[in-house]
């Protein structure tokens, strides 16, 4: 049982992060395709490699949706586009780190259901991101609202203990 959950989720990174990760790296300043592997490489202490046929076929498909743009010196830079998209991943990443804080305080249990959690958000992302071109406005509106009420359900109810009080005589 075990074995199979880490064979699903064994990369270093979850499925779709890449995408993300590039939009998150793209607002700081504008990079070249070389230059976001060489950053993750750092950042991740040689953990995660992401290799070139990962990188520029995704940038590729971020300039296809108009996200980002290649700049006069080769360095990829957000769009207008790209901007409202990293803008809204960070009140997404935002609420999610909220959630992510209280169950990773509850052990190893809260880890495992952390983990599992962020791959299914990453894995949806990445169906809607690759479907979200075609898609009609109200097609789009549509997804926005089950994913605000899923991201709904993660709220915890504040648990209150209520406590007797015994009389030792």
């Amino acid at each position: 049982m075990v074995s199979d959950w880490v064979s699903r989720v064994g990369s270093s990174v979850p499925r779709g992060f890449s995408r993300y990760y590039i939009l998150e790296l793209l607002k700081e300043k504008n990079r070249t395709g070389k230059e976001i592997i060489d950053y993750a490489i750092e950042q991740s202490e040689g953990k995660w490699k992401p290799s070139p046929g990962l990188i520029y076929p995704l940038l590729g498909r971020l300039l296809d949706e108009e996200l980002i743009e290649e700049a006069k010196d080769g360095r990829y830079q957000l769009t207008k586009k790209g901007k409202e998209t990293a803008a809204d991943v960070e009140k997404i990443n935002e609420f999610i780190k909220n959630q992510v804080d209280v169950l990773l305080r509850l052990g190893n249990v809260g880890r495992f259901v952390v983990t599992d959690l962020l791959e299914k958000i990453f894995s949806m992302g990445s169906l809607l991101s690759s479907n979200l071109p075609p898609m009609t406005e109200e097609q789009t509106t549509k997804y926005k609202t089950f994913l605000e009420k899923e991201l709904d359900k993660l709220k915890q109810p504040k648990i209150t203990k209520k406590v007797k009080k015994i009389k030792i005589e």
